[in-house]
Parts: C-alpha cells; sequence; structure tokens
C-alpha cells in the first residue's frame, strides 16, 4: 500500500490515540486493528442528539442565508437511463438561474451526470463557475473489475469533468477486505488528476453506524476530498444520524492531520425545511468552516 508520512491523533470519545497512518494502511490486518479499535457509536445517543439538533429553529433573518447557503451546495443531479443531451442542458440551465424570478439567488455549486454526457454540461455551463461532476467505478453497485471501474473515471476527466463521484464495494467492504477498498480509492483518486473525489459509502448497505464511522475513516485516509451518503439510488438516502457520524469523522480527521475534508449529503433531502436541519447539524457537529461551500 502507499506510505504516507501522516501521523493521525483521532479525538474520538474525549480520547486522543496517535497512530501511524503507513502502519495502519500497509494490509488488511493492520487496517482492520484500527477501523475496529475505533469507538464504537452509540447508536441510539446518535439518534437522539441528531433528532434534538433538528428541532432547534433559527432566527427568520437566517432562514433566507441557510435557504441560499443549501441551494449554493447542491449537486443537481440527472442519473437515469433515458437522459439525453437535452435533458442535461435543461438541467444545466436551471443549475445557472435555479430561481429565475429572484437575480439574489446563487447557483448551485455543481450538476451530476453519467460519463458520456459530460461534455454536454461542460459546454452548456462554461463561463458559469458550476462545476460538472460524473459518477464512476462502476455506479451505483461498484461491482467490475478495478480496470473498469479506472475507465470510467479517465473518460469523465477527459471530458472535463472537474468531481468524480465513485462508489466503494460494499461487498467487500461487509466482508473486510479493507485493503481492497482502500486501494481502489487511492487509484481512483491518482486517475482524478486535479478533480475532486467524492467517496460514496452508500450508508443505507452499511447496516450500523459502527460501519459508517469506519468506511468514512477508510474513505478519508485513502484520499477522498469528500465522503457522500448514498448513490441515491436506494428507499433510504440521507438520515440526519448518519449524517451526525460522518461529519463527526471529517472533524476529527482534520483534528488528526490539518486536512479539511468535506461530506456531501444526498438524497431524501427534498424541502427546504429539511436542508435547514442539517444546516444546523453541520455547524453544531463540525462547525461553522463546515458551512462554506
Amino acid at each position: 500500500m502507499p506510505k504516507h508520512a501522516a501521523a493521525l491523533a483521532p479525538r474520538l470519545g474525549g480520547v486522543t490515540t496517535v497512530v501511524d497512518l503507513p502502519a495502519i494502511t500497509r494490509d488488511d490486518a493492520a487496517l482492520r486493528r484500527f477501523l475496529h479499535g475505533l469507538p464504537g457509536v452509540d447508536q441510539v445517543g446518535a439518534e437522539a442528539r441528531a433528532a434534538a439538533l433538528a428541532t432547534r429553529s433559527i432566527k427568520t433573518t437566517a432562514k433566507a442565508w441557510a435557504i441560499d447557503t443549501a441551494i449554493s451546495m447542491v449537486d443537481l443531479t440527472t442519473l437515469e437511463g433515458a437522459d439525453t443531451p437535452g435533458k442535461v442542458r435543461s438541467m444545466c440551465a436551471k443549475a445557472r438561474t435555479p430561481d429565475p424570478g429572484d437575480v439574489s439567488c446563487p447557483s448551485v455549486a455543481a450538476v451530476c451526470v453519467y460519463p458520456d454526457l459530460v461534455a454536454t454540461a461542460v459546454e452548456a455551463l462554461r463561463g458559469s463557475g458550476v462545476a460538472v461532476a460524473s459518477v464512476a467505478t462502476a455506479f451505483p453497485s461498484g461491482r467490475a473489475a478495478l480496470a473498469t471501474k479506472l475507465h470510467d473515471v479517465r473518460d469523465a476527466v477527459a471530458a472535463g469533468a472537474t468531481e468524480v463521484d465513485m462508489v466503494i464495494d460494499r461487498g467487500a467492504f461487509l466482508a473486510g477486505r479493507y485493503g481492497q477498498v482502500y486501494e481502489e480509492i487511492v487509484a481512483t483518486k491518482a486517475e482524478c488528476g486535479t478533480a475532486h473525489l467524492k467517496v460514496i459509502l452508500e450508508t443505507a448497505e452499511l447496516a450500523t453506524l459502527d460501519n459508517v464511522r469506519r468506511a468514512s475513516w477508510l474513505a478519508l485516509m485513502a484520499g477522498g476530498d469528500f465522503i457522500k451518503t448514498s448513490t441515491g439510488k436506494l428507499p433510504v438516502s440521507a438520515t440526519p444520524p448518519v449524517a451526525l457520524v460522518m461529519l463527526e469523522a471529517v472533524r476529527d480527521y482534520f483534528s488528526a492531520t490539518g486536512a479539511r475534508r468535506g461530506v456531501k449529503l444526498a438524497g431524501g433531502i427534498r424541502a427546504a425545511k429539511e436542508a435547514i436541519r442539517y444546516l444546523v447539524i453541520v455547524k453544531e457537529t463540525a462547525g461553522e468552516d463546515w458551512l462554506v461551500p
């Protein structure tokens, strides 16, 4: 496995433990020791804290700011088998101007499409400042040979994608093949070049919040710029407890390494009120710095 000079000092559960990154990423056994040595998640406690944060209100004067902030963080997405260049161009127009009646409304952060439609999106968004993201690595299953996955990434980046959304092989992760998952993320990051890498965990398939914490740390250690909840292809996507655990992971990873990484909440957030609730969870868990798109 690749060697890194960094050391980690997780602050989970109020306990600081210094560990050596090259040592813990050298093989499956070392990764298992580290990941299974992370403090367990109190599922009941996480659900209670997330529920409590969701009930907090914000001042009326702050709501407009919160809505604009949420819009500016959106990846406007179409990932359907029936997608066409015309549909993508229409979506890109909406991405540029989400509310034509309000000139103060910000553009979204990005649009996300399949690799074969990246060039269409790039052309439609030229000069707008809206990024173009592409799914890759055998989305949404993550089940393919590594060479096939990396070909996806190369195609997307060559077409102009500045963000790549990969999906981990949940079967490999749940079987404890942490080294395989780690190496695939490292290899994908290398193919991204200057493009940002978002690592989709598909948390609904990870079964426990402990696994969400482990997968988050694994993706961060492997070089993911963002960890992302979901593909949006399952009935359950982002949930407040999952968001809480993932935000704790990026907060503690930053504390340990000085590397600031992001969290992308995907699926199931359909109303402004829900978006504001998640912004409160972000602020109270990771801090205000993570509210900057």
